[in-house]
């Protein structure tokens, strides 16, 4: 294969390889880290003791509680007055280990009947069910406190079985069949760019410099991960409805994008690394000796007859 062909190959190579880099990484985190239940799990548990996430679960479970005792008890409208005393029991039961249960097993079970629907492993047809998390435990767990408290009324406060849907049941295929691209793509996109990053090395003409454009290439994508992370965030936080607060919604983010951030950052440092060494050791490389060069030897005389004498006596 003449040189010019292989070089341009090798670069195309090199390319596609940087290129799939980012993108990889951010398909392997979905189909690995987000769709494996244990990780989610103990990424989410830190969330338990988050101060901004326990007062969004208090106002909101509080509000549920009194919006419920006013719906269905027979009483003038107690909200006003009780709600605040009403957040107070659920924002201490936020700060029990019971609780620290409940949010573990809540994502557990949550993210096991997201994976069911999204793999299609659930009974019947899943597409017309949307996916749903039930809040009556906490609520019931509320109602026991605030009747050890003596609240009045407390034992009369229904526990609902409440839905929150949590995959709307009109998406479910569209997201089905994007769960199945990302989790053939979480494999094969970071094997084609390490083949791709191989291929391009072994047909480069001069190899440390294919070396330094795969490792400038990986970094230039880990960084540009991590812009799109920060870039996702503030606009995840943008959206957001006035009444939901952006505090707990961004503990819940980083939370779940610690992961990749780490990687994003893990690719940057290793491509600067990689690509200094190789600079280094190229300035570094002692040149070759010059070759010696023997000096002239004058060739010896030839020694030359003494003249014959032809006086004659």
């Amino acid at each position: 294969m003449p040189t010019r062909l292989r070089s341009a190959l090798s670069d195309v190579l090199i390319a596609l390889s940087c290129l799939l880099v980012p993108f990889g990484a951010l398909a392997a985190w979905a189909a690995y880290g987000l769709a494996d239940t244990g990780r989610y799990v103990t990424t989410m548990a830190p969330l338990a003791t988050d101060p901004d996430v326990r007062e969004l679960i208090a106002n909101t479970v509080g509000d549920d509680i009194v919006r419920a005792v006013d719906h269905r008890l027979d009483v003038r409208p107690v909200g006003g007055s009780v709600r605040p005393f009403v957040r107070d029991v659920v924002r201490s039961f936020t700060q029990t280990k019971a609780f620290r249960l409940a949010w573990d097993t809540g994502n557990r079970i949550t993210h096991d009947a997201v994976l069911r629907a999204l793999r299609d492993e659930g009974d019947g047809d899943p597409a017309g069910h949307p996916v749903t998390v039930d809040l009556a435990p906490v609520t019931d767990q509320v109602k026991r406190q605030l009747a050890r408290d003596h609240v009045p009324l407390a034992a009369r406060i229904p526990v609902e079985h409440t839905a929150v849907a949590v995959l709307p049941a009109g998406e479910l295929v569209s997201l089905r069949k994007g769960f199945h691209v990302l989790e053939v793509a979480g494999f094969w996109l970071p094997v084609a760019a390490v083949a791709f990053a191989a291929a391009g090395i072994a047909l480069a003409a001069h190899r440390r410099r294919a070396v330094t454009a795969i490792a400038l290439g990986t970094a230039l994508g880990g960084g540009l991960l991590a812009l799109a992370l920060a870039i996702g965030r503030e606009l995840t936080l943008a959206d957001l409805p006035a009444d939901l607060p952006h505090p707990a919604v961004a503990a819940v983010y980083d939370a779940l994008t610690g992961t990749l951030r780490t990687v994003s950052w893990l690719l940057l440092g290793l491509g600067l690394t990689v690509a200094l060494t190789a600079w280094l050791t190229r300035r570094l490389r002692p040149g070759r000796p010059a070759p010696r060069r023997q000096a002239a030897v004058a060739p010896a005389p030839t020694p030359t007859a003494p003249p014959v004498s032809t006086t004659c006596r």
